[in-house]
């Protein structure tokens, strides 16, 4: 292969055009995996009616392909130092590609549950690995520029899911939303092989099996905890229902018992000592906010145009697709930004469009017209596009580089627990605000005051997400003893 004799990149030798086609199959296995995440969300009524099955059991289609991916991404690390980053990237892209070819024969809601896991258990390591192996091709002085191209799917695919699901759903076959995924993953297989260079491998530690096994129960039982508990008007079971309550404990019991284990091990799998780091614990917690307020917005404002306004699957995905491309158009210069400027101010400047966006979607009523609500939908993605990969990087260079594979698992499958809370949280809000409205003026007007005060809720997260970043502060130069060619690990800050 000619794979195998591409060096890994030494400062002053890469630029970006000579990374650009492994970065072209890094970029299209993501936004396979990406985009499928969200797709699913159009398509869950044509499951109930196709399968016959109530929405319980049908969106299970997507909270085990979110368990699965929370389960596997704190192995991405430990998998990628044993075997070689390469072959788990391409390995996790085919068996995501089989899932997707199962998924398109199911012939029962069970079956596409089960197929949907399989999923999971693929693209949930594609994303971690790909954005490391990213960082590691990338110039030097280069990574924020770097990173911002291939932060672009990671943005565009979850608002163009809609769009795609929509339009497959209501002029195809919903069978297409899986199958769509076979030509993709066989191009990434292709690319990826020619293409993907073989990064030295990492000095492996002993297996951590107590890592291994607390680790995935941890933030499965959590994320499943969670996802179960929004409220009757979400699908969900709420906070104090069994299976809610029993995810929360035995995954927060599991939790309790990975850290210190982790903490007295030498080699763990995951290294939590750098959170001793201030500048990169500020900026994980800043993150999670960030993760908050964009699962958030993906999940409110396709459900406020279905339910409040009444446009159908594509419709939405074409409303929704001005804030795709405002991310897709910003995410590289913020990148560029973060270069010359640092993340700060990039990242205060991006929260501040999503502030302003959420805020103003706060404001819609019975007449607010599709014009007034792509404006907010345009700051939201614009805002999301300026702030999000310079985060990224901002964490990846205040951790310990030869640390950071580890770590940055962790974090990955941290988040992907905290977009399940974003999604509850605003389930059972919305819930709650409809009951209270309906209880003082039962009228035309409970949806768009309902979904305003959620969109408010939002808009202070993103306000205390500006505060948390006045704290960031330009990351010291790392000094771990570490040999001088360590370069970050694979994995990655950022779930979907």
């Amino acid at each position: 292969m000619a794979s195998s004799s591409i060096p890994a990149p030494r400062p002053g030798e890469p630029s970006i055009r000579s990374i650009m086609l492994p970065l072209l199959a890094i970029i299209v296995g993501m936004f396979m995996v990406i985009l499928d995440g969200t797709a699913m969300n159009v398509a869950l009524n044509q499951f109930m009616v196709e399968f016959e099955s109530t929405f319980t059991l049908v969106q299970w289609t997507v909270t085990g392909y979110a368990l699965a991916q929370a389960a596997v991404i704190p192995l991405a690390g430990w998998l990628s130092d044993k075997f070689g980053a390469k072959k788990i990237f391409l390995l996790s892209v085919v068996m995501f590609t089989i899932g997707s070819v199962l998924c398109g024969l199911a012939g029962t809601v069970e079956q596409l549950i089960i197929f949907r896991i399989i999923q999971g258990l693929g693209g949930g390591m594609v994303a971690p690995i790909a954005m490391a192996f990213t960082y590691r091709l990338s110039p030097p002085g280069k990574q924020g520029a770097v990173m911002g191209m291939i932060g672009i799917p990671m943005l565009l695919a979850p608002a163009s899911g809609p769009v795609v699901a929509g339009w497959l759903v209501e002029y195809a076959t919903w069978h297409w939303i899986f199958l769509i995924n076979v030509p993709i993953g066989i191009i990434a297989v292709i690319i990826g092989l020619r293409t993907l260079p073989n990064l030295e491998r990492q000095t492996v530690p002993a297996l951590d099996l107590l890592g291994m096994i607390f680790a995935p129960l941890a933030f499965a039982a959590l994320a499943y905890g969670i996802s179960s508990a929004g409220s009757e008007h979400g699908g969900g079971s709420g906070w104090t229902a069994p299976e809610t309550l029993i995810g929360l404990i035995v995954g927060g019991v599991a939790l309790i018992i990975f850290i210190i284990a982790e903490l007295n091990r030498k080699n763990p799998l995951l290294e939590l000592r750098v959170f001793k780091s201030g500048d990169f614990t500020r900026g994980i917690v800043l993150q999670w906010i960030v993760q908050i307020a964009l699962f958030g917005t993906l999940f409110l404002i396709p459900l406020f145009l279905i339910q409040a306004k009444g446009y159908s699957a594509f419709e939405t995905g074409l409303i929704l697709l001005p804030q795709a491309l405002s991310a897709g158009v910003f995410m590289p210069i913020g990148g560029k930004l973060f270069d010359k400027l640092g993340a700060r101010p990039v990242v205060i400047f991006g929260l501040l469009l999503v502030s302003t966006g959420a805020y103003l979607l706060s404001n819609i009523t019975v007449n607010t017209t599709i014009p007034q609500i792509m404006v907010p939908l345009v700051l939201l993605g614009s805002g999301m596009g300026f702030s999000m990969m310079p985060l990224n990087t901002h964490i990846i260079q205040s951790a310990p580089r030869h640390l950071v594979g580890r770590v940055t698992s962790l974090t990955g499958a941290a988040q992907q627990v905290m977009s399940s809370f974003a999604i509850a949280g605003l389930s059972t809000l919305l819930a709650d605000r409809i009951k209270h409205y309906s209880a003082q003026n039962p009228g035309p007007d409970i949806p768009y005051l309902s979904f305003g005060d959620a969109f408010f809720v939002l808009s202070c997260i993103g306000v205390f997400g500006i505060l948390v970043a006045l704290l960031l502060r330009k990351p010291k130069q790392q000094d771990d003893g570490a040999a001088a060619t360590d370069k970050p690990d694979v994995s990655m800050m950022m779930g979907h």
